[in-house]
């Protein structure tokens, strides 16, 4: 079976770190494109970050320079450093697989899977 699961969110005070994990199962992530987004409720889905299978990565500009996407090959996972975490970095992040060459990285329905989500909330 493909899947995605993501891991890592929590409670963290502004400015503080946290550091997310996407495994994934079924698919080789490194030749694919992988993305990280974020909801919060009564809002649309947000691309925050993206890795493609070239290398090259995408960022929302809210977190450039905060946040790193990196992959791990040998463990076929991805991960997200968000680093001088603010309250409005507070949502639900989920972790996507785009297995196509689509253009643009922060449209959702160019997704093919998705983890179930993790919880991560910035607040003093």
């Amino acid at each position: 079976q493909k899947q995605l699961v993501e891991s890592g969110g929590g409670l963290v005070q502004p400015g503080g770190s946290l550091t997310l994990s996407c495994a994934a199962s079924g698919f080789p992530v490194q030749y694919y494109t992988i993305a990280w987004f974020r909801q919060v409720p009564g809002k649309e889905r947000e691309g925050v970050s993206s890795i493609h299978a070239s290398g090259y990565t995408e960022y929302t500009d809210s977190v450039k320079g905060r946040f790193t996407i990196s992959r791990d090959n040998a463990k076929n996972t991805a991960s997200l450093q968000m680093n001088s975490l603010k309250p409005e970095d507070t949502a639900v992040y989920y972790c996507a697989v785009d297995t196509l060459p689509h253009g643009d990285w922060n449209r959702v329905d160019n997704y093919d899977y998705w983890g179930q989500g993790t919880q991560v909330t910035v607040s003093s």
